[in-house]
């Protein structure tokens, strides 16, 4: 089964669950069709050697406490940081206080 026939065939249960009004399993296909079409915009990036993505992870179920319920930040593979400015630098002072003069 291809990806639009499967596409199709959510969409044909999706309009059968309303028909027969039945929001839930509506709601559930709608999300997932949504999911599929997501998951298709981002594999098909023009010019893109790798597909594109949010660096955001999804929640992982059944883990528990403060601040699970916010996505943590995921840096790109093979991302390093920059290096540090030299501390030599013109019109910059590592601290302390200005002098008035």
């Amino acid at each position: 089964m291809t990806q639009e026939t499967h596409l199709s065939a959510l969409e044909e249960e999706m309009a059968q669950a309303v028909a027969s009004e039945d929001f839930e399993t509506a709601a559930a296909l709608r999300d997932q069709v949504d999911q599929i079409r997501r998951d298709q915009r981002i594999m098909e990036q023009p010019g893109a050697d790798a597909p594109q993505a949010s660096y955001l992870r999804r929640q992982e179920p059944g883990r528990m406490g403060l601040g699970t319920n916010q996505s943590s930040y995921v840096p790109p593979k093979g991302w390093v940081p920059p290096p540090k400015p030299d501390p030599m630098t013109t019109g910059h002072s590592r601290g302390g206080r200005r002098s008035k003069s």
